[in-house]
């Protein structure tokens, strides 16, 4: 049958659009987030988590912008950054959604958003400077595994917040060496380290890119729109870079791994699945579940391919840890350093939330020790946890896409009912999930959740979670961007979105 000559053209007139919208570039709403990083990391340094003595700011003209009206000024443009990027991420989520730009626009941005954040000084959080006395602890011959950095007496431990400085490590081996060889490479400066440490875990936000449209193409959704929705997000950006998480090379790794198990390369795999959990333990716990995939694939019965694919899977990752432990020249007492995270009480923590809560109530009436409620309400609550993953598990027998959907609920579930829950957590389950197939009420529900999480720690690491009145103007933003995400003109002030 001939094709028409209209026809034709209109087939070649939709080629050339979507040629035309796989290299296109949203510079405004690019260039609306670079300002917006921009303005944050100058705020940052004054409202961040700065150093008890910078030597690029103490003695200068520039001093003043740590305190009174200075470190106001530096909160202001702070916050007004962060507004601008929320704000540009918002657009590229709509054009993304219309389809008018694709994942390289994406990608583009990610780019561009993060190369500020990698110089500047930490925000919303203090951690990076233990992992660098971590480091410090390591590279001077004490074991981080078993002393705290208050030993070292050092420009890097001086700041480390109060909790951590007795704390061990609880963070993996191949973490330890990462942050050994940056100390060592960086001769102990703790700008150097900053930005160096930056710069390694930004490894993990490349990765994560990498993966994302692969997984996208696996569990059935959009490469885009999962680019968008985590490595473009805000929360990763500002907290997991910005913030200098090492959970950002966690979950980059595993990310990478489970991809490369979907693409039928289960020994690569599994060994970047075992790296991210010599980063960071949560990773362990897509393991489970990547093992149904590996066994869909094989021959026999369900049982005798479960155990080829537990046991070569076990045998990959433990081995790959097993080389990352005797490399770094640690042992396994990071283990049970774990527990150091119950120290941290926020409602972000439904155990915590409910023992906290009760805690509070009955203290009206009489007073109680509250530990004693928060010790049931925790225990209540890794019950709840263990039968969710249960369930989860059981529920991703057959293997393939759906597995992963499972591993994502389950991290969540982690998320929420660990003992100790930090903003960042969520980027656990986000990166595992974006590659699903998203309904636009549960890319709303994303948006909400995302900008209100980043909201939720004051610039100098200190939590909000208990500032009543901040946190209602914190969900009157995440509200607003989520309606905006659907409705570009929510006040109905003009008729030109874009």
């Amino acid at each position: 049958m001939a094709t028409t000559p209209s026809l034709s053209r209109t087939r070649t007139t939709a080629l050339d659009a979507a040629r035309a919208n796989a290299y296109a570039i949203p510079v405004r709403t690019t260039m609306l987030g670079v300002l917006g990083v921009a303005l944050v990391a100058i705020g940052g340094t004054g409202a961040g988590a700065t150093l008890k003595r910078d030597p690029l700011i103490a003695d200068t003209s520039l001093s003043w912008i740590r305190y009174g009206h200075g470190q106001d000024l530096a909160s202001m443009l702070l916050y007004l950054g962060l507004g601008l990027v929320i704000w540009a991420w918002i657009r590229l989520g709509r054009l993304v959604r219309w389809g008018q730009v694709s994942s390289f626009a994406v990608l583009v941005a990610v780019a561009a958003w993060t190369m500020p954040l990698l110089f500047a000084p930490p925000l919303f959080s203090k951690d990076i400077y233990s992992y660098l006395a971590q480091g410090q602890l390591a590279l001077t011959g004490f074991d981080p595994y078993a002393v705290g950095p208050s030993v070292l007496q050092s420009t890097l431990s001086e700041n480390v917040s109060w909790v951590w400085q007795h704390t061990p490590a609880p963070y993996g081996p191949l973490f330890i060496l990462v942050a050994k060889a940056i100390v060592w490479a960086t001769g102990g400066s703790v700008i150097g380290g900053v930005v160096a440490m930056r710069l390694a875990l930004a490894v993990g936000l490349a990765l994560l890119c990498w993966a994302l449209p692969g997984l996208a193409r696996h569990l059935g959704g959009r490469g885009d729109v999962a680019l968008w929705l985590a490595a473009a997000n805000p929360l990763i950006l500002v907290h997991l870079v910005g913030g200098a998480h090492n959970d950002l090379l966690m979950v980059g790794l595993m990310a990478a791994g489970v991809l490369l198990v979907l693409d039928h390369r289960h020994v690569s795999g599994f060994a970047l699945v075992a790296l991210a959990f010599s980063v960071k333990a949560t990773a362990v716990v897509v393991v489970p579940f990547l093992i149904w995939v590996w066994a869909a694939r094989l021959d026999g019965d369900q049982r005798k391919r479960f155990q080829k694919a537990l046991g070569a899977g076990a045998a990959v990752f433990l081995g790959v840890f097993a080389a990352c432990t005797l490399v770094a020249g640690v042992g396994l007492g990071w283990i049970p350093a774990l527990r150091s995270s119950s120290m941290i009480v926020n409602w972000l923590s439904i155990p915590s939330a409910v023992g906290d809560f009760v805690r509070m109530i009955v203290n009206w009436f009489v007073h109680v020790d509250g530990g004693i409620f928060m010790g049931v309400a925790r225990a209540l609550g890794s019950i709840l946890l263990l039968f969710i993953a249960w369930r989860q598990w059981r529920a991703a027998r057959e293997g393939g896409p759906n597995a992963i959907r499972c591993a994502a609920i389950t991290m969540l579930a982690v998320a929420l009912l660990s003992p100790a829950t930090l903003p960042w957590y969520f980027s656990w389950p986000l990166a595992l999930a974006a590659g699903l197939t998203w309904t636009t009420k549960g890319q709303v529900t994303v948006v909400l959740a995302s900008v209100f999480l980043l909201l939720v720690t004051f610039p100098n690491g200190d939590t909000a979670l208990y500032s009543w009145g901040f946190l209602t103007l914190a969900l009157a933003v995440s509200v607003l961007a989520a309606r905006s995400l659907v409705k570009p003109d929510p006040f109905g002030l003009s008729t030109r979105y874009e």
